[in-house]
């Protein structure tokens, strides 16, 4: 599994190179997906797992490209890891709008796979909010799709506060499959009389290396506007109060939620960014990965334009930013220094327009790996969202430190307006 060229920001490609050497050959040109996993059947035929749409394929084909079929297709079954099975089949893992990661079996000749493992019986005895797939249209005409999660007591007639979680990379996507975690609000939100919508914005996989790249070159520009459609789209279909609108997400996703913050400041009531960036110029000098910027996002070095990398900085917006941002970030992160959440942070207190609160993770790094860290985090993206939302405003809410939160060894950098 490999990407097409050296700016394919995601493999995702099925390629076979003959073993005494020669040239990739792509088994499935023009795919309009993304490969994620193989699995050998015999010398001559190969299975392999593909995001593809908001969905999962599983397919077969010979080495050769040719008798190329489909085994599973479809978005109730989001298959995410493939191995053989000693019975000749294909173990899977797979998750759905219901329940996490489960394992499954595809026997041969089965049409369909069959669960064989329960982790999470208790989830049988909940009632879930309803999932689904949206389509919307970008401001440009591109179509693009996301997951919705309605309020799990919703009304006819009413509007409902929305939380946007938007994915990272932008080279991921987001299944309509689980969507419920310690960073993603999903049932937690619903559950709390929030929709909550994730977009499939352009530059996501799932829809081949094409639609991957469309971002490119293009910076928090047509990618994050993409965002802003999603929520108008929203509002017009009745469900939303645009008033209420709350943006979240880590890394790429904690970079988006900083320019809603900030350029986007009066589209979004309240922001809670993760390991998010800040300043594009910063970003390329304290980075494990100095490169990708030049080869999967910006496709020119900083030094060739600093200015354009300072405009799509969320902090060359952060005077007129009103909008309450609650900040949080790994120590140890390697990927986004967190010296980028220091950066917004300061910029937001010296113009002192909004509140804003600065959280440390000690030890963690790009995403939050103790379970006291994890929790900490989503009790604090929903308090802030609940605050801002549906609860009084004003001033940070202040924090209960129960005794989890205690031994965490979370550290509380500032807030305040």
């Amino acid at each position: 599994v490999s990407g097409e060229d050296q700016h394919d920001p995601s493999e995702g490609r099925l390629m076979v190179v003959p073993a005494s050497g020669g040239a990739l050959r792509d088994l499935l040109p023009g795919y309009d997906a993304h490969v994620r996993a193989l699995a050998w059947k015999d010398g001559d035929t190969l299975q392999f797992l593909a995001d593809e749409g908001v969905g999962s394929t599983l397919g077969e084909v010979r080495r050769d490209g040719t008798s190329r079929q489909t085994l599973v297709s479809g978005d109730a079954l989001v298959m995410t890891t493939l191995d053989r099975a000693g019975s000749g089949g294909l173990s899977l893992i797979a998750d759905t709008a219901a329940h996490p990661g489960e394992v499954y079996v595809l026997q041969p000749g089965a049409g369909a796979p069959i669960r064989l493992t329960d982790s999470n019986p208790w989830l049988a005895r909940m009632r879930l909010a309803k999932q689904e797939v949206v389509t919307f249209t970008a401001r440009d005409g591109l179509e693009l799709q996301g997951i919705l999660i309605r309020p799990i007591d919703e009304k006819p007639g009413v509007r409902y506060p929305l939380i946007l979680t938007v994915h990272g990379g932008p080279e991921a996507r987001d299944a309509n499959g689980w969507r419920t975690g310690y960073a993603n609000p999903g049932q937690v939100g619903a559950a709390q009389g929030f929709a909550v919508f994730y977009p499939n914005y352009r530059g996501s996989t799932g829809r081949g290396v094409t639609f991957s790249k469309l971002g490119q070159g293009d910076a928090a520009g047509k990618e994050f506007d993409d965002l802003v459609d999603a929520v108008d789209h929203l509002v017009r279909s009745g469900l939303v109060d645009r008033e209420k609108v709350g943006i979240t997400g880590g890394s790429y996703g904690g970079y988006a939620s900083a320019w809603g913050a900030t350029y986007y400041t009066e589209r979004f009531a309240a922001a809670v960014m993760f390991v998010g960036i800040s300043n594009k110029v910063s970003k390329v000098g304290t980075t494990d990965i100095p490169d990708e910027e030049y080869l999967v996002h910006a496709r020119k070095r900083v030094w060739d334009d600093w200015q354009m990398f300072l405009e799509r900085s969320p902090v060359y917006h952060a005077a007129k930013s009103r909008t309450p941002v609650l900040i949080l970030h790994g120590s140890a992160d390697p990927r986004v220094n967190p010296t980028q959440s220091l950066e917004l942070y300061r910029h937001l207190k010296m113009h002192g327009r909004t509140p804003v609160r600065l959280v440390w993770y000690p030890g963690e790094g790009h995403g939050n790996r103790r379970a006291a860290s994890r929790l900490d985090y989503n009790l604090r993206l929903m308090q802030w969202m609940s605050h801002y939302l549906q609860g009084p405003g004003g001033e940070p809410p202040a924090y209960d430190r129960l005794d989890y939160h205690e031994r965490s060894g979370t550290t509380e950098a500032g807030s305040g307006g």
